[in-house]
Protein backbone atom coordinates (compact mmCIF):
# COMPACT_ATOMS: atom_id res chain seq x y z
CA UNK A 1 0.00 0.00 0.00
CA UNK A 2 1.03 3.63 -0.51
CA UNK A 3 1.94 5.74 2.48
CA UNK A 4 -1.22 7.83 1.93
CA UNK A 5 -3.44 4.73 1.87
CA UNK A 6 -1.66 3.29 4.92
CA UNK A 7 -2.44 6.48 6.80
CA UNK A 8 -6.05 6.60 5.59
CA UNK A 9 -6.75 2.98 6.50
CA UNK A 10 -5.17 3.49 9.94
CA UNK A 11 -7.32 6.60 10.45
CA UNK A 12 -10.48 4.67 9.55
CA UNK A 13 -9.76 1.64 11.73
CA UNK A 14 -7.95 3.13 14.71
CA UNK A 15 -9.20 6.73 14.96
CA UNK A 16 -12.70 6.76 13.45
CA UNK A 17 -13.83 3.36 14.73
CA UNK A 18 -11.40 2.91 17.62
CA UNK A 19 -10.87 -0.80 16.98
CA UNK A 20 -9.45 -2.51 20.08
CA UNK A 21 -7.64 -5.82 20.71
CA UNK A 22 -9.86 -8.91 20.79
CA UNK A 23 -12.85 -7.18 19.21
CA UNK A 24 -14.62 -8.97 16.38
CA UNK A 25 -14.48 -6.95 13.17
CA UNK A 26 -16.45 -7.83 10.04
CA UNK A 27 -15.42 -6.36 6.68
CA UNK A 28 -18.05 -6.78 3.94
CA UNK A 29 -17.01 -6.11 0.35
CA UNK A 30 -17.67 -7.14 -3.25
CA UNK A 31 -15.16 -8.67 -5.68
CA UNK A 32 -14.66 -5.21 -7.22
CA UNK A 33 -13.78 -3.65 -3.84
CA UNK A 34 -11.74 -6.51 -2.43
CA UNK A 35 -8.44 -4.60 -2.50
CA UNK A 36 -9.85 -2.03 -0.08
CA UNK A 37 -11.60 -4.76 1.92
CA UNK A 38 -8.32 -6.64 2.34
CA UNK A 39 -6.53 -3.46 3.44
CA UNK A 40 -9.15 -2.69 6.09
CA UNK A 41 -9.23 -6.28 7.36
CA UNK A 42 -5.43 -6.34 7.60
CA UNK A 43 -5.36 -3.07 9.53
CA UNK A 44 -8.01 -4.32 11.97
CA UNK A 45 -6.01 -7.49 12.50
CA UNK A 46 -2.87 -5.46 13.16
CA UNK A 47 -4.84 -3.54 15.79
CA UNK A 48 -5.34 -6.85 17.62
CA UNK A 49 -8.88 -7.59 16.49
CA UNK A 50 -10.32 -10.86 15.21
CA UNK A 51 -10.99 -9.66 11.68
CA UNK A 52 -13.15 -11.49 9.11
CA UNK A 53 -13.63 -10.63 5.43
CA UNK A 54 -16.96 -11.46 3.74
CA UNK A 55 -17.05 -11.10 -0.05
CA UNK A 56 -20.59 -10.99 -1.46
CA UNK A 57 -22.03 -10.38 -4.91
CA UNK A 58 -23.08 -6.85 -5.75
CA UNK A 59 -26.64 -5.80 -4.92
CA UNK A 60 -29.11 -4.69 -7.59
CA UNK A 61 -29.27 -1.17 -6.15
CA UNK A 62 -28.21 1.05 -3.27
CA UNK A 63 -30.10 -0.02 -0.11
CA UNK A 64 -30.39 -3.59 -1.40
CA UNK A 65 -30.28 -6.03 1.51
CA UNK A 66 -27.24 -8.31 1.97
CA UNK A 67 -27.58 -12.11 2.19
CA UNK A 68 -29.06 -13.40 5.46
CA UNK A 69 -25.72 -14.91 6.53
CA UNK A 70 -23.98 -11.57 6.16
CA UNK A 71 -26.86 -9.74 7.86
CA UNK A 72 -26.59 -12.03 10.89
CA UNK A 73 -22.82 -11.53 11.06
CA UNK A 74 -23.32 -7.76 10.96
CA UNK A 75 -25.41 -7.97 14.13
CA UNK A 76 -22.90 -10.24 15.87
CA UNK A 77 -19.82 -8.12 15.13
CA UNK A 78 -18.40 -5.43 17.39
CA UNK A 79 -17.36 -3.40 14.35
CA UNK A 80 -18.59 -3.45 10.75
CA UNK A 81 -16.73 -1.97 7.77
CA UNK A 82 -18.59 -2.12 4.46
CA UNK A 83 -16.57 -1.02 1.40
CA UNK A 84 -19.21 -2.18 -1.09
CA UNK A 85 -20.19 -0.96 -4.55
CA UNK A 86 -23.83 -0.47 -3.56
CA UNK A 87 -24.52 1.20 -0.24
CA UNK A 88 -25.62 -0.79 2.81
CA UNK A 89 -26.23 2.44 4.73
CA UNK A 90 -29.98 2.50 4.18
CA UNK A 91 -30.72 -1.20 4.59
CA UNK A 92 -32.80 -2.70 7.38
CA UNK A 93 -29.85 -5.04 8.05
CA UNK A 94 -27.52 -2.13 8.76
CA UNK A 95 -30.10 -0.53 11.01
CA UNK A 96 -30.51 -3.77 12.99
CA UNK A 97 -26.75 -4.06 13.39
CA UNK A 98 -26.54 -0.49 14.67
CA UNK A 99 -29.40 -1.10 17.10
CA UNK A 100 -27.59 -4.20 18.38
CA UNK A 101 -24.54 -2.07 19.22
CA UNK A 102 -22.31 -2.69 16.21
CA UNK A 103 -20.07 0.28 15.39
CA UNK A 104 -20.50 0.72 11.65
CA UNK A 105 -18.74 2.51 8.82
CA UNK A 106 -20.16 2.13 5.33
CA UNK A 107 -17.90 3.03 2.40
CA UNK A 108 -20.18 2.70 -0.65
CA UNK A 109 -18.26 3.10 -3.88
CA UNK A 110 -15.05 4.05 -2.08
CA UNK A 111 -11.85 3.47 -4.01
CA UNK A 112 -8.30 3.16 -2.78
CA UNK A 113 -7.39 6.50 -4.39
CA UNK A 114 -10.44 8.27 -2.96
CA UNK A 115 -9.88 7.03 0.59
CA UNK A 116 -6.23 8.07 0.53
CA UNK A 117 -7.10 11.58 -0.67
CA UNK A 118 -10.37 12.45 1.06
CA UNK A 119 -9.45 11.04 4.49
CA UNK A 120 -6.45 13.41 4.51
CA UNK A 121 -8.67 16.37 5.48
CA UNK A 122 -8.06 17.83 8.94
CA UNK A 123 -10.30 15.59 11.06
CA UNK A 124 -10.75 18.13 13.87
CA UNK A 125 -11.91 20.84 11.48
CA UNK A 126 -14.05 18.33 9.58
CA UNK A 127 -15.81 17.32 12.78
CA UNK A 128 -16.41 20.92 13.77
CA UNK A 129 -18.00 21.73 10.42
CA UNK A 130 -20.15 18.57 10.42
CA UNK A 131 -21.48 19.22 13.91
CA UNK A 132 -22.19 22.86 13.17
CA UNK A 133 -24.21 22.02 10.06
CA UNK A 134 -26.12 19.30 11.94
CA UNK A 135 -26.88 21.69 14.81
CA UNK A 136 -28.39 24.23 12.42
CA UNK A 137 -30.47 21.57 10.67
CA UNK A 138 -31.56 20.23 14.06
CA UNK A 139 -32.76 23.58 15.35
CA UNK A 140 -34.36 24.61 12.08
CA UNK A 141 -37.96 24.28 11.03
CA UNK A 142 -37.43 24.93 7.32
CA UNK A 143 -34.59 24.88 4.81
CA UNK A 144 -34.60 26.59 1.44
CA UNK A 145 -32.22 25.66 -1.39
CA UNK A 146 -31.78 27.95 -4.40
CA UNK A 147 -29.19 28.36 -7.16
CA UNK A 148 -28.46 30.35 -10.30
CA UNK A 149 -29.72 27.51 -12.49
CA UNK A 150 -33.24 27.89 -11.09
CA UNK A 151 -33.44 25.75 -7.96
CA UNK A 152 -36.05 26.82 -5.42
CA UNK A 153 -36.75 23.96 -3.04
CA UNK A 154 -38.30 24.24 0.42
CA UNK A 155 -37.90 21.39 2.92
CA UNK A 156 -39.67 21.03 6.27
CA UNK A 157 -37.37 19.91 9.10
CA UNK A 158 -39.62 19.83 12.16
CA UNK A 159 -39.65 16.56 14.09
CA UNK A 160 -36.53 15.21 12.40
CA UNK A 161 -33.06 14.68 13.88
CA UNK A 162 -29.97 15.78 11.96
CA UNK A 163 -26.81 13.69 11.84
CA UNK A 164 -23.20 14.92 11.61
CA UNK A 165 -21.18 12.64 9.32
CA UNK A 166 -17.86 13.49 10.93
CA UNK A 167 -16.00 10.20 11.35
CA UNK A 168 -16.84 9.77 15.03
CA UNK A 169 -17.76 6.11 15.29
CA UNK A 170 -16.24 4.92 18.58
CA UNK A 171 -19.46 4.83 20.62
CA UNK A 172 -21.56 1.68 20.85
CA UNK A 173 -23.98 1.59 17.93
CA UNK A 174 -22.34 4.50 16.12
CA UNK A 175 -22.91 4.70 12.37
CA UNK A 176 -21.61 6.81 9.50
CA UNK A 177 -20.18 6.92 6.00
CA UNK A 178 -16.45 7.02 5.34
CA UNK A 179 -14.86 9.00 3.85
CA UNK A 180 -16.86 11.49 5.91
CA UNK A 181 -17.85 15.08 5.42
CA UNK A 182 -21.43 16.26 5.70
CA UNK A 183 -24.33 17.14 7.96
CA UNK A 184 -27.67 15.71 6.90
CA UNK A 185 -31.32 15.21 7.83
CA UNK A 186 -34.38 13.32 6.57
CA UNK A 187 -36.84 16.14 5.79
CA UNK A 188 -40.49 15.81 6.74
CA UNK A 189 -41.76 17.71 3.69
CA UNK A 190 -40.40 18.96 0.37
CA UNK A 191 -41.82 21.17 -2.36
CA UNK A 192 -40.33 22.98 -5.35
CA UNK A 193 -37.62 22.63 -7.98
CA UNK A 194 -34.06 21.34 -7.66
CA UNK A 195 -31.58 21.77 -10.49
CA UNK A 196 -28.75 19.24 -10.41
CA UNK A 197 -25.43 20.33 -11.92
CA UNK A 198 -23.01 17.91 -10.25
CA UNK A 199 -23.81 14.22 -10.30
CA UNK A 200 -26.57 11.67 -9.80
CA UNK A 201 -26.04 8.40 -7.94
CA UNK A 202 -26.40 5.46 -10.29
CA UNK A 203 -25.96 7.76 -13.31
CA UNK A 204 -22.72 9.69 -12.76
CA UNK A 205 -21.68 13.20 -13.78
CA UNK A 206 -24.43 15.19 -15.50
CA UNK A 207 -23.76 16.64 -18.95
CA UNK A 208 -25.82 19.75 -18.16
CA UNK A 209 -28.31 21.01 -15.56
CA UNK A 210 -31.07 18.51 -14.77
CA UNK A 211 -34.32 20.03 -13.51
CA UNK A 212 -36.18 17.99 -10.88
CA UNK A 213 -39.74 18.87 -9.89
CA UNK A 214 -40.83 17.88 -6.39
CA UNK A 215 -44.42 17.92 -5.20
CA UNK A 216 -45.81 16.63 -1.93
CA UNK A 217 -42.47 15.21 -0.86
CA UNK A 218 -41.98 13.17 -4.05
CA UNK A 219 -40.03 13.58 -7.28
CA UNK A 220 -42.65 13.88 -10.02
CA UNK A 221 -40.61 14.97 -13.05
CA UNK A 222 -36.99 15.11 -14.25
CA UNK A 223 -35.63 16.59 -17.47
CA UNK A 224 -33.17 15.17 -20.00
CA UNK A 225 -31.71 11.70 -20.47
CA UNK A 226 -30.02 11.71 -17.08
CA UNK A 227 -33.24 12.82 -15.39
CA UNK A 228 -35.16 10.09 -17.18
CA UNK A 229 -32.62 7.52 -16.00
CA UNK A 230 -32.99 8.72 -12.41
CA UNK A 231 -36.77 8.42 -12.65
CA UNK A 232 -36.42 4.88 -14.01
CA UNK A 233 -34.13 3.84 -11.17
CA UNK A 234 -36.57 5.22 -8.58
CA UNK A 235 -40.02 4.45 -9.96
CA UNK A 236 -39.28 0.75 -10.38
CA UNK A 237 -39.61 0.63 -6.59
CA UNK A 238 -43.09 2.15 -6.56
CA UNK A 239 -44.21 5.45 -4.99
CA UNK A 240 -41.77 5.16 -2.08
CA UNK A 241 -38.86 5.21 -4.52
CA UNK A 242 -39.47 8.88 -5.32
CA UNK A 243 -39.70 9.94 -1.66
CA UNK A 244 -37.48 12.91 -0.75
CA UNK A 245 -35.31 11.12 1.79
CA UNK A 246 -32.43 13.43 2.68
CA UNK A 247 -31.00 16.92 2.61
CA UNK A 248 -27.25 17.14 3.17
CA UNK A 249 -24.53 19.78 3.08
CA UNK A 250 -20.93 18.85 2.21
CA UNK A 251 -18.09 19.78 4.58
CA UNK A 252 -14.93 18.06 3.22
CA UNK A 253 -12.25 20.33 1.71
CA UNK A 254 -10.39 17.43 0.05
CA UNK A 255 -13.39 16.00 -1.82
CA UNK A 256 -13.65 16.73 -5.56
CA UNK A 257 -16.27 16.10 -8.24
CA UNK A 258 -15.64 12.67 -9.75
CA UNK A 259 -19.04 11.17 -10.51
CA UNK A 260 -18.73 8.92 -7.45
CA UNK A 261 -21.57 10.06 -5.20
CA UNK A 262 -19.82 9.08 -1.95
CA UNK A 263 -17.21 11.76 -2.62
CA UNK A 264 -19.31 14.23 -4.60
CA UNK A 265 -21.88 14.72 -1.83
CA UNK A 266 -19.11 15.60 0.63
CA UNK A 267 -17.56 18.48 -1.36
CA UNK A 268 -17.52 21.47 0.94
CA UNK A 269 -20.23 24.00 0.11
CA UNK A 270 -22.34 21.66 -2.01
CA UNK A 271 -25.83 20.43 -1.19
CA UNK A 272 -27.39 17.09 -1.98
CA UNK A 273 -30.88 15.66 -1.89
CA UNK A 274 -31.62 11.95 -1.89
CA UNK A 275 -34.67 9.97 -2.96
CA UNK A 276 -35.97 6.65 -1.67
CA UNK A 277 -35.20 5.12 1.72
CA UNK A 278 -35.13 7.39 4.77
CA UNK A 279 -35.95 5.05 7.67
CA UNK A 280 -32.29 4.43 8.50
CA UNK A 281 -31.63 8.16 9.01
CA UNK A 282 -34.74 9.26 10.89
CA UNK A 283 -37.48 9.18 8.25
CA UNK A 284 -40.25 6.65 7.82
CA UNK A 285 -39.76 5.15 4.34
CA UNK A 286 -38.02 1.79 3.89
CA UNK A 287 -37.46 0.83 0.26
CA UNK A 288 -34.46 -0.84 -1.42
CA UNK A 289 -33.19 2.30 -3.11
CA UNK A 290 -31.50 5.53 -1.98
CA UNK A 291 -30.05 7.81 -4.66
CA UNK A 292 -28.44 11.20 -4.07
CA UNK A 293 -28.14 14.14 -6.45
CA UNK A 294 -25.65 16.99 -6.03
CA UNK A 295 -26.00 20.75 -6.50
CA UNK A 296 -22.56 22.35 -6.83
CA UNK A 297 -23.02 26.08 -6.04
CA UNK A 298 -26.24 26.39 -4.09
CA UNK A 299 -27.50 28.90 -1.61
CA UNK A 300 -28.95 27.22 1.47
CA UNK A 301 -30.77 29.02 4.26
CA UNK A 302 -32.20 27.48 7.41
CA UNK A 303 -34.93 29.59 8.99
CA UNK A 304 -33.50 32.62 7.14
CA UNK A 305 -29.96 31.92 8.42
CA UNK A 306 -27.54 31.64 5.47
CA UNK A 307 -25.53 28.41 5.68
CA UNK A 308 -24.18 28.10 2.12
CA UNK A 309 -23.71 31.00 -0.29
CA UNK A 310 -22.82 30.25 -3.93
CA UNK A 311 -21.02 27.09 -2.91
CA UNK A 312 -19.22 28.60 0.08
CA UNK A 313 -19.90 27.07 3.51
CA UNK A 314 -20.49 29.88 5.98
CA UNK A 315 -20.26 27.95 9.26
Amino acid sequence: MSTELDQAVATVVRECLGVRPNEEVLVVCNPATRELGDALRSEAESAGAEAVLAVMTERASHAGEPPATVAEAMVAADVLLAPTVQSLSHTASRKRATESGTRTATLPGATVEMLARVMSDDMEKLRHRGHRVAELLDRGTEARLTCDHGSDLTLGLEGRKAIPDAGELTATGAFGNLPCGEGFIAPATAEGVLVVDGSIAGVGLVSGPVRLTIEGGHLVDATGEEGEKLMELLTVHGPDGTNVAELGIGTNEKAILTGNILEDEEIIGTAHVAFGASAAIGGNVQVPVHLDVVSMRPEVTIDDTPVVLEGRLLV
